[in-house]
Parts: C-alpha cells; structure tokens; sequence
C-alpha cells in the first residue's frame, strides 16, 4: 500500500528568466518513503530541490509539505514546517567547529541534547571531531556534518543533492547506510543523485528526469532493471 504524500509537486513550472527549465512536474514523496530523482547533469535536478524551497519561485503549479501549500511560502516559514536541506557541495562553514557548525542547523532545537546524541550515534566521528575546526575534515567527514547540521532542526522531510559526489566508494557505502537508519527513525528522504545505481538501490521509488521534465517513475528497483535506465544511467545494455 502506498503511503500518504508527506510532499508534493502538481503541474509545476519553473524558469530561469524566460528560459523554461521544469516543466509540468508531478511528484510524490510518501511519508517514511525514501524517494530519488535521477537524471544528467543540467537535467534540472538541482533546481527542482530549490524550488521547494522558493527560490527560484515557481512559475506554475503547487508545492504541498503534509497537505499545506507552500508553494510561494518565505524560506524560513518552510524550514519551519519540516523541510531541511544537505545542498550540493556540502556548504559547511570551514572556519567553524564540528560542534559549531552543528548547532547553526539547530534552529528551534537548539538545546536540545537528544537530537544532537542521534547525530553522533549516527556519525561517532563528529563526536571525536567536536572540537576541530571543519575545512580539515575529509571530503566524506564533511558530508556527515552536512546531513548532521540538517538533520538538527528535527525535519520531516530531508532533501539530498548529491550527496555522494566526490566520495570514495567506502564512504558512499556509509553515507548511504546512514541514510537508511535515518529514514528508519522517521524521517523522509528525498534524494537526488547521479549515482542512479547506489541511489536507486537505496530508494523505494524513484523518478527519472530528462530535459526538466519526469519521462519515467517507479519502484527503485524496477527503474534499476529497466533496460533504458540502464543504459542511460548505469553503463548496462
């Protein structure tokens, strides 16, 4: 059985100027789900996860975050209500301690010690790296406190971009295994990736979006055998 959407994209529309970048996008993300979006660079992945965020705004159509409509919603008022974001790239504060960088993402929870114990229960090494200024953290330790400093504000809903760009193969396996004990927890996932094989292997369902628009949409592991994502996206015939 399906799962009720936690969020939602009807007939969206996004552009950059007049350049139309998302077109008619339609999107379910369940509750407890973990739901990836693949497709090639400049395919729009990126800017699908920004708009939810507002920027850019959309042009046409609805954004819903457990039923309410957030589509032209200010950015803070829709962190507020359960949506937090680990960008492209990390965007960690470089000049800042691990602990610091952490309690920024706090926002409302700022004191509250249980959120910041299931962090380092998931990443122990930003425990024993509380103290050490982040910019000398590895490229993968870095991403741990990416998806620590989101995961503080308690969301409902986590957005991933790529967030296994750059890594080697080990730590992807980790970072991706921390996503599943994530989402086991109670949260929702909403990952985009270019790694389609690890991410639609890690995914209940998935999208696949070519040219801003989604061609194709099922459950990880059909969109994983299927013939024509294969070749596209994992080097198989």
């Amino acid at each position: 059985m399906k799962p009720e959407p936690i969020l939602e994209l009807r007939h969206v529309d996004v552009a950059h100027g007049k350049t139309p970048v998302l077109m008619d996008i339609c999107l379910e993300v369940g509750r407890g789900e973990i739901v990836t979006l693949i497709g090639a660079n400049g395919a729009g992945k990126s800017t699908l996860l920004m708009a939810l965020f507002g920027l850019p705004r959309v042009s046409r159509g609805e954004i819903l975050l457990d039923g309410q409509e957030i589509t032209r919603m200010a950015t803070h008022r829709i962190a507020r209500l359960g949506l937090a974001q680990v960008p492209e790239g990390r965007r960690i504060f470089p000049g800042m301690t691990v602990l610091e960088n952490l309690v920024m993402g706090a926002a409302d929870s700022a004191g509250d010690g249980k959120v910041l114990e299931r962090i380092h229960t998931l990443f122990p090494i930003l425990r024993e790296r509380a103290g050490q200024r982040a910019g000398t953290l590895s490229g993968g330790e870095q991403q741990m406190l990416a998806i620590g400093r989101a995961l503080m504000s308690k969301p409902r809903v986590l957005l991933l971009d790529e967030p296994s760009l750059g890594l080697a193969p080990l730590m992807i396996r980790r970072i991706f295994q921390a996503l599943r004990e994530i989402v086991d927890e109670g949260t929702t996932l909403f990952l985009v990736e270019q790694n389609a094989n690890q991410a639609l292997r890690l995914a209940d369902r998935g999208y696949v979006l070519v040219n801003g628009r989604i061609l194709l949409e099922g459950r990880g592991k059909a969109l994983l055998a299927n013939p024509e994502v294969r070749r596209a996206y994992l080097g198989g015939h």
